[in-house]
């Protein structure tokens, strides 16, 4: 029988050195904010949550490490061994790592090493592991994808300014992107040779070991054009709306006795609780042994639209239980038609209910969730990606409620209280029935579906996430860049929740 030699440990190393000149700040532009977190807590998340990572350092600007500490605690990020200062340049950083990487390993053993940058905050997990993959047969990896532009080389005259030399052939040009990977002993052996060369410059690690290893060949992982590098203004904007319309996959299921442990003993409120998926949720939780109040209009006479039902149905599960750990708004109403032919009774209703509620119970829920540590989870559809004719009230409201969840998230992560939403695909509620009547079998998702998949969001760590919920169909296995992109192309073919 074969035995298999044991996978090699495997290390990203996370490159936040760069500073916000170009995009016009005066802090790192690592250190931004997109999606309620900042661009490196996103790119240290991909591979926290990789199974193919074993550790991670962060080379970070050596004024601003200890801010990426915080970072790492706060999100509780515990394969982050070291944060560590990095050099003036990208080689300097480089060498910086490998050294500290060398440290107190034994004789003959090595390490795989994916250097990325920090500003790529959207590498897909697919990469990372083919990277890992690759480098268990190469010692050297690149991550490129074809060009799609026409790539010239140019030449300048004098105040005459640039010329056309020369037009490559654009079916062997690759753009180049990150992770690059290695193996620890093949870039240290790579940058011995590099520093001892009076010469010496690179922009990045592959050209040095194509220049000073000529003998080791690079192998080309296939990127994706997601992977893009937060330079300029532009794409701050860009890399926060993809993460917007990507939304986030659901968290695994917890299981039945994760949910009974997690559930037992903590207090739920479900404002919009007395039918569809806010009842749903109102069940399963309970049945998992949560005390549990399902509000709503025709159960409990609570209007979400009205402040001081949303503060009495607070202080009485407060009252009652002493903590209250959830709260969940699963309320809406779906009003359609042309803006200019709806009445301001329609109007007010929509914006009070969909958006004004939503404020509402987040400011009464917030002293309540702060003690708990707890979370407030909130729904919206997938109306909010774009506008369209005779959904302007019901979509824009959507849209509100994914930047009130986004900058709760980010407003509130010091206090431990997490904010979520949840974006479910057509679902069978009676909301939707009332609207577009009875709908072929099997075409929409269930309540309880979405209600089972609002209580795994519950149970994570998650924060700041619009979560994704859709029937296990061959379009699932799509990227969520992809399934964004592919419904912003078919919003107006499609009705919303």
């Amino acid at each position: 029988m074969t035995t298999l030699a044991p996978r090699r440990r495997t290390v990203a190393v996370v490159l936040a050195g760069g500073t916000g000149q170009r995009v016009g700040l005066a802090i790192p532009k690592q250190l931004l904010k997109i999606a309620g977190k900042s661009i490196l807590e996103h790119t240290l998340c991909v591979f926290e949550n990789s199974p193919e990572v074993d550790e991670i350092i962060v080379l970070m600007a050596a004024d601003h490490t200890a801010e990426v500490e915080r970072i790492v605690e706060r999100a509780g990020l515990g394969k982050v061994s070291r944060v560590l200062p990095g050099g003036s340049t990208r080689s300097e950083t480089t060498s910086i790592a490998i050294r500290h990487l060398s440290e107190g390993l034994a004789e003959g053993e090595d390490v795989s090493l994916l250097f990325h940058d920090a500003v790529r905050p959207l590498l897909s997990q697919r990469v990372v592991k083919e990277c890992v993959e690759s480098l268990e047969r190469y010692q050297a990896v690149d991550v490129a994808i074809p060009s799609s532009d026409t790539i010239i080389v140019t030449r300048t005259h004098g105040i005459d300014g640039e010329f056309i030399t020369e037009v490559p052939d654009r079916s062997r040009l690759r753009r180049g992107q990150t992770p690059q990977g290695f193996h620890l002993s093949t870039i240290r052996q790579a940058y011995e040779r590099a520093l001892a060369d009076p010469s010496f410059e690179a922009t990045d690690d592959c050209s040095v070991v194509i220049k000073y290893l000529p003998h080791v060949p690079v192998h080309v992982v296939m990127g994706d054009e997601y992977n893009m590098k937060v330079t300029q203004p532009v794409d701050v904007f860009i890399a926060d709306k993809l993460f917007q319309l990507a939304s986030s996959t659901a968290p695994v299921p917890a299981g039945e006795e994760s949910y009974r442990e997690a559930l037992t003993g903590r207090t739920v409120l479900v404002f919009g609780g007395s039918y569809g998926i806010g009842a749903d949720i109102a069940r399963l939780a309970e049945g998992y042994g949560a005390t549990v109040y399902a509000l709503g209009r025709s159960t409990t006479g609570t209007h979400v639209e009205n402040p001081e039902h949303i503060e009495a149905a607070l202080a009485k599960a407060y009252a009652e239980t002493g903590r209250i750990d959830y709260v969940i708004n699963t309320a809406g109403v779906l009003r359609t038609g042309r803006l200019a032919d709806t009445d301001a009774d329609t109007i007010r209703e929509a914006t009070e209910v969909n958006y004004v509620a939503p404020v509402n119970i987040a400011r009464a829920s917030y002293k309540y969730l702060a003690e708990s540590h707890g979370q407030l989870l909130l729904f919206t559809s997938s109306s909010y990606t774009r506008g369209r004719s005779e959904y302007s009230l019901y979509s824009s409201t959507k849209a509100a409620v994914v930047n009130l969840t986004q900058a709760l998230a980010e407003e509130w992560a010091e206090d431990g209280v997490r904010v979520n939403c949840v974006n479910p695909e057509r679902t069978a509620t009676p909301m939707r029935t009332a609207a577009f009547g009875q709908e072929p079998a099997g075409s929409l998702l269930s309540s309880e579906t979405v209600a089972r998949s609002a209580l795994d969001v519950l149970l994570s760590r998650m924060t700041g996430h619009v979560v994704d919920v859709r029937q296990q169909d061959p379009a699932s296995a799509q990227s969520g860049f992809d399934r964004a992109i592919a419904s912003v192309l078919s919003q107006q073919e499609t009705q919303g929740l």
